[in-house]
């Protein structure tokens, strides 16, 4: 029968190594006992420039999330046909405005009633998506890091008794 024990511990900054060590205990029946203890370190000194190349694809979804979502506010706006003289359906409007520029004349915009079909903004999004998608992964491959190193030791104790 043997028996595994596995800790983890977390050393001084919380982006630094992970120490994880198994200890595996094989008692033998009667009297006499062996003891095989194996301990095995993981150490990645990589993990921090990882860790910072993982936040600033987290920043670039972020900021493509708020346009994104910004964008999408601003159509279901137009299409619901809301009034445009409100303050909130104006800040709307003018920050996503600039936005939305490049894709303007593209399509007619279709009208009925005081809503507006605005296709631009649906091509505005999947063009910002796509825009983001790209640079996030510019940016892992250029802060990313993929190695990483372990270092392993092990012991044997026997006691007798």
């Amino acid at each position: 029968m043997e028996e595994r024990r596995e800790v983890v511990e977390r050393r001084g900054v919380p982006s630094g190594p992970d120490v994880v060590a198994t200890d595996v205990v094989t008692p033998e029946p009667a009297a006499r006992v062996a003891v095989d203890q194996q301990r095995v370190v993981h150490y990645d000194p990589y993990a921090e420039r990882r860790g910072t190349a993982a936040k600033l694809v987290q920043l670039v979804w972020l900021v493509f999330g708020i346009v994104e979502a910004l964008i999408a506010i601003r159509f279901v706006l137009k299409l619901l046909g809301a009034n445009q003289n409100a303050d909130f359906a104006r800040l709307v409007d003018g920050v996503t405005a600039p936005l939305v520029a490049p894709f303007v004349g593209l399509f007619g915009t279709p009208r009925l009633g005081g809503s507006v079909l605005e296709p631009q903004a649906l091509v505005a999004l999947v063009v910002y998506l796509l825009v983001a998608w790209v640079l996030a992964k510019l940016v892992w491959l250029l802060a990313g890091e993929t190695r990483s190193a372990v270092t392993t030791s092990a012991s044997t104790v026997e006691r007798v008794d």
